[in-house]
Formats: C-alpha cells, structure tokens, sequence
C-alpha cells in the first residue's frame, strides 16, 4: 500500500486549528500527530496551508441517465475534486429518474465506472410509488428526496394523503425541495398577464416568493412533528424560514434540519441586474437581508448543512427568455472557494465551514468513516491556501457546460491538492484521472 506523510498542516478539524502531521497508508488516515518521524513513500510539506476533510455535498444535480448533454457523473466529479468537494449525494431527477430500485442501482453501477470522487444517490418519492419506497435497503442509499414544488416529470408530490403515507411509512431520511406550487403558479400568471413573453428575471423572487417558500416548509414542518419522520429542508432562501428551526439541542437529536446553498449567500437580488438568468435558481436568490438572515442561521446552528445544488444547463439553455431559461448553475468546482473567501471576510470561522460542511453532512446522513480527520477514518482530504487567490476564468472551468455565474470572480484562497480514498485526483491545477471514489455506506 502506497503511503503518504503530510507535514505541518494547519489541520481544522472538530472546531480547532492545530499544526499537525497526518499519516495515510492505503486508503486510511493511519496516525495524526506533531513532528512524526515515519518513512513514506511521498512526504509533502504544507507549512502555511491549511489541511480540511473533503467536502461532503449532500445535494447536487450530475445529469446522468439521459440529460449528458448538460453534464455526466465523470465530468461534474472531475470539477468537484478540483473544488475540494470529495464526496457527492445526487439527486433523483434524472432520465429515467431514479424513482424506483433498478434505476437507482443503474446510477449506482455508472458512478462507480466514471466517478473521481465517492458517491451515493437519493431515491425518489412520486404520488404513486411508496410500495418501492418500502422495499429500499436504508443502509445502501443516502435517503429520500421529495419534490414539494416544481420538478421534472412527475416528481412532483402534491397529494396530501401520499405525503402522510410517505412520512408515516420511511426511517430514512427525508429531503424536500420546498415551494407551494399553488402559489408559484398563481404568481407567474400575473406576471404573464402583465409582461407576455418578457417576464423581466427581477421577478423571479415574485414569483417563486417569500411565501411559496414559508408555506411549503412550514407545513413540511408540521408533517414531520406529527408523524415522527426525520425531515431535512433543502436549500433555504428567506429570513422567514429560518425561524422554523431550533439551535437549543444538539444535531444528533434533531429530527428536523435545514440546509443552505453557496449561491443564497453569495448572491442576492440586486445580482440580476448582471448576472440575468445565470443566477435563476429554484428557490430564488432573494434580497439582502433573507441573505444576513441565512448567514445568522448558519452561524448560530439553526441551519445545519452547507451544500451547493450543483445544477447544471448548457449556455444555450440558460441565456433563453426568463420563463423558458431552467434554473440551476453549476458550482461544485467554487463552493469551497467563496466559502473560503466568506472566511475571509469575517462570515463565517473556517472551524464552522468545515463543521457544516463536512462534519455535519456525515453526521446527518450516518455515513461511516467520512467527514473527519480523524485515525481509522478514510483519507478523504483537501489542502487549500489562504495567502493565494483564484480567478475564474472560461479556460479553468472543469464543468461539461463551460460556464459559470461565477467566471470573472476573484477569490481569496486556493484549493491545493485533494485527495480521496487516499489517491491523490487533484494537484495544484491538474486533475489526476484516478476512478478513487467509492459507494458510500451508512452506520445505520
């Protein structure tokens, strides 16, 4: 087994910073400690850097089976281990969507043909398939995922009484996209009636509002106290909502936890004016005060998970009219890069980035031996240096649909190496097309 000695690392790991030495032999951290004397077969020397888990992305969008044209589960993990994310949880809305076992476990077998980075997969809930939701091994997939506003096919879950069997009748984990549909479409007839075909991309936040968003995870909320069933709201964008969560217990005790995007702290809804819809998501980026808002819930532990909704569409999709423009950008390869940056400028500490974004994914989702520094645990790492910048430019882009809501941005730091299962796939620019990624299992 190849073996690697990583020296003087500023290592940030369970809510500390300290200069440390980490062992890996194999696939596994060995020994962690000051001044080790050990022979390996490549000793780096990080003084001055700091030495981070990998990423764990509890929520991305890699477009396989059946929309490669946007993207492939080889391409967005090649980008996403050049971004310091090591491992990925895809979501069910693919073609055909992942909605029932042999789809899931097709997924399953293509990412362990192509994938830099490790993997596993969320099954999809629909109206009418809760007896293949029943026969789902918890200990082989990442959880459940339901759409409870606008998704792709009939992924939409929309009859109450489903939703009831579906919380009453799952120990897995349960993730939501939450905006009331009812309201979303009410919303964007009166802006069609106004505008016709030229809805300006300023009343995306109109449309897919304040309200669509507090109504639907309110009563996913609600749901999930009466039933029991453990629920984790995706991708928040409202002050509102960040007022439907509790911060007094710690996370292993929760039964309800929330999640917040890269790009609902970065941008807000001035960015339209620029950006256009390069920066149409779902929910919408809202204004500057939903964002201080995220950031506050972030920091004190309201919300609990860092992820990215990684989603990408090609150009040509993007720069259609805003009704007809998809929502979803890319951002796997940058996520830690702007959080980095945030670190920065004073916020968030990088012992909470790395708290939200790697500990507590592990935590949440019961994934065994990720997430951490920590001997026995697997070398999934990233080293990263604050003292350089990063620009993003066309020609450094690793996603398939070469753009990014993100190109021309400065940031204040750089991913160095990262590693995943001990191999190396990514070094000072270059990724190394090693296939090191691995299922995923769960302690459950």
């Amino acid at each position: 087994m190849s073996t690697i000695l990583i020296k003087n690392a500023k290592v940030v790991n369970e809510g500390s910073q300290k200069l440390k030495d980490v062992f890996i032999v194999g696939e596994y951290i060995q020994q962690i400690g000051t001044d080790l004397n050990i022979e390996a077969d490549q000793i780096i020397d990080a003084t001055g850097k700091h030495l981070l888990p990998g990423l764990i992305d509890d929520q991305v969008h890699f477009r396989e089976p059946g929309l490669t044209h946007k993207a492939t589960i080889g391409s967005e993990s090649r980008a996403a281990v050049a971004g310091g994310i090591t491992s990925f949880i895809e979501m069910p809305n693919t073609k055909p969507q992942a909605t029932n076992i042999i789809e899931l476990e097709k997924k399953f077998d293509r990412a362990s043909e192509t994938s830099l980075a490790n993997y596993s997969f969320m099954f999809g809930g629909t109206n009418d398939n809760i007896e293949e939701i029943r026969k789902l091994d918890k200990s082989k997939v990442a959880g459940l995922k339901l759409f409870l506003g606008s998704s792709t096919g009939n992924m939409l879950v929309d009859d109450q009484a489903v939703l009831r069997e579906i919380f009453l009748n799952t120990d897995l984990l349960i993730s939501v996209h939450c905006e009331d549909e009812a309201t979303v479409r009410a919303n964007f007839a009166t802006y069609k009636e106004r505008y016709g075909e030229d809805i300006p991309i300023e009343a995306h936040p109109e449309i897919r509002s304040h309200e669509a968003c507090y109504l639907s995870s309110s009563r996913a909320i609600a749901l999930a106290k009466e039933t029991g069933a453990r629920l984790h709201v995706f991708h928040l964008s409202t002050a509102q909502e960040t007022d439907l969560f509790r911060n007094d217990i710690p996370l292993n005790e929760k039964k309800i936890t929330a999640e917040v995007c890269v790009h609902h702290l970065w941008f807000s809804s001035e960015d339209y004016k620029t950006k256009g819809t390069l920066i149409k998501w779902n929910p919408a980026v809202k204004n500057q005060v939903d964002q201080d808002a995220l950031w506050k819930a972030l920091n004190d532990d309201r919300i609990d998970v860092l992820a990215t909704d990684h989603a990408p569409h090609t150009q040509e999709e993007k720069n259609n009219k805003y009704a007809s423009a998809p929502s979803g950008a890319p951002l796997v390869q940058h996520a830690l890069l702007a959080l980095l940056t945030a670190v920065g400028k004073g916020k968030i500490s990088i012992e909470k980035l790395v708290q939200k974004a790697c500990h507590n994914p592990a935590i949440l989702f019961e994934i065994e031996k990720r997430g951490y520094v920590k001997e026995g645990f697997y070398a999934d790492l990233v080293l990263v240096d604050l003292n350089k910048k990063t620009l993003v430019t066309e020609e450094s882009l690793l996603y398939q649909c070469k753009w990014s809501p993100f190109e021309g941005e400065t940031f204040e730091a750089k991913i160095d190496t990262t590693w995943v299962n001990g191999s190396c796939v990514y070094d000072k620019g270059i990724v190394i097309e090693k296939k090191a990624g691995k299922r995923l299992t769960f302690n459950r």
